[in-house]
């Protein structure tokens, strides 16, 4: 298997390559020198010695809520640009959790802060950053991509603040030898590991591929999810003639697609994000050696912007997917999309509606289960007792059962494969446009 990768494309997703921005001034003495570790390599969460706030001691600190004040939840999500559905789904997803808990949790009105953080590592450091340096922050759901959590993870754990994934499925953001910096991320998503398998399974089996070639775009979830499914197509006795990859901006497809006609493969696996995707799906009909070679999008492209940018060319496009079918999730799952609908004048936009709603359940239940009441009425919460409490939330959700393992991962994968049948962006709707055909 050759692997060409561009060394612009992956230096610019790579976690890490971009500087923290300032955060603002702090107002703990102990949180400054948080922030301030966030920019530096790990070393263990601060104050190394344990915190007594009121009625609740904690090694790594305590938020005070005063009567009747909000409790802050921060989110940090995808909601400008070519991608907007899968974080404005997610955070939906979230509002209508909250709004089942009575947008409030014993007696403090909840209040959601959301930074925008463009599924990419820059945005994900500054998001996290701002989310960091505000002192009043309980805990923090999201991101949708891997390529913002990435980054951002640690710069919340490092402030003691826990982060929930709602979409990021890169595997080692819960791998068994993750970093002790992401020791305070857990995510009610499934781990690529799953869906780069299942995908080699339908390629080989269902499509009956054997020779394919695979493109990303040096993001984390990207090229972590092409890496698995080669990985496994190959142990089915299939062949990875090359791995590609573009940048998320490239626009003019055509020298990549027609050095892909010359190794004539059998189908071509793409799991990026639309803007790229959209590119590539319009311009591969129109190379020699193309014309009937079937694509094979990713997650990401769940979305009416993917039929909006492509056009005509989107009919008959398929994407690899978690199936998000009715039957095929929580008993729960049909009231939340009717008050989903209820709230936003129309039905989900993405798929990861539902693990969003778990992801705020979860924080709910966890928040309750350690909250103490001091005698003036406050809410007191320890920032480690916070996290624990997450970790140990098992309930079924509305995207299926919650159990996490000790590394954060909190889900289930179900495959499936659906197909685009219209190029109307009005007629998405998951299950008729693009509809289920695996299983």
């Amino acid at each position: 298997m050759r692997n060409r990768t561009r060394r612009s494309c992956v230096s610019a997703n790579r976690a890490g390559t971009h500087p923290v921005p300032e955060p603002r001034a702090p107002r703990r003495i102990w949180l400054a020198a948080v922030v301030l570790g966030s920019m530096l390599p790990f070393l263990g969460p601060i104050p190394a010695h344990a915190v007594k706030v009121g009625p609740v001691t904690d090694p790594i600190g305590v938020i005070r809520i005063p009567k009747g004040a909000p409790i802050q939840i921060g989110g940090y999500w995808v909601i400008s640009g070519p991608d907007t559905a899968l974080g404005t789904d997610s955070m939906r997803g979230a509002q209508v959790s909250f709004k089942d808990h009575g947008d409030a949790i014993d007696g403090h009105p909840i209040k959601l802060t959301v930074e925008d953080d463009s599924c990419n590592a820059e945005g994900g450091q500054t998001a996290a950053t701002k989310l960091a340096a505000n002192p009043n922050i309980v805990i923090v759901l999201g991101p949708a991509c891997s390529s913002a959590a990435t980054p951002a993870a640690p710069i919340l754990w490092r402030a003691g603040i826990t982060d929930i994934g709602t979409a990021c499925t890169a595997p080692a953001l819960t791998a068994s030898d993750r970093k002790p910096e992401y020791d305070g991320f857990v995510r009610t998503i499934f781990s690529d590991r799953e869906q780069g398998k299942a995908d080699a399974n339908w390629l080989y089996k269902q499509l009956g591929a054997r020779n394919v070639v695979a493109i990303h775009d040096g993001s984390p979830y990207a090229q972590q999810l092409a890496a698995v499914m080669a990985k496994n197509f190959t142990a089915l006795g299939g062949k990875v003639l090359s791995t590609e990859a573009v940048a998320p901006t490239d626009v003019d497809m055509h020298p990549l697609l027609t050095r892909i006609a010359t190794e004539k493969p059998d189908a071509i696996y793409l799991p990026i994000f639309v803007a790229a995707a959209a590119q590539i799906v319009r311009q591969a009909p129109t190379i020699p050696g193309l014309e009937k070679t079937p694509l094979i999008g990713g997650g990401a492209l769940m979305a009416p912007e993917m039929i909006q940018a492509v056009g005509q060319q989107i009919v008959g496009f398929r994407i690899t997917y978690p199936d998000v079918s009715p039957e095929s999730m929580g008993k729960g799952y049909p009231k939340m999309v009717d008050e989903y609908k209820q709230m936003f004048g129309e039905a989900p936009i993405s798929g990861y509606h539902a693990n969003a709603y778990d992801a705020a359940t979860m924080a709910v239940m966890a928040i309750k289960k350690v909250a103490v009441v001091g005698n003036d009425g406050s809410l007191y919460i320890g920032r480690k007792a916070l996290r624990d409490a997450v970790f140990a939330t098992k309930f079924d959700g509305v995207g299926g059962p919650i159990s996490c393992d000790q590394y954060g991962e909190c889900a289930q994968f179900k495959p499936a494969v659906y197909q685009y049948t219209n190029a109307d962006p009005s007629t998405f709707k998951i299950g008729v446009n693009p509809k289920r055909i695996f299983p």
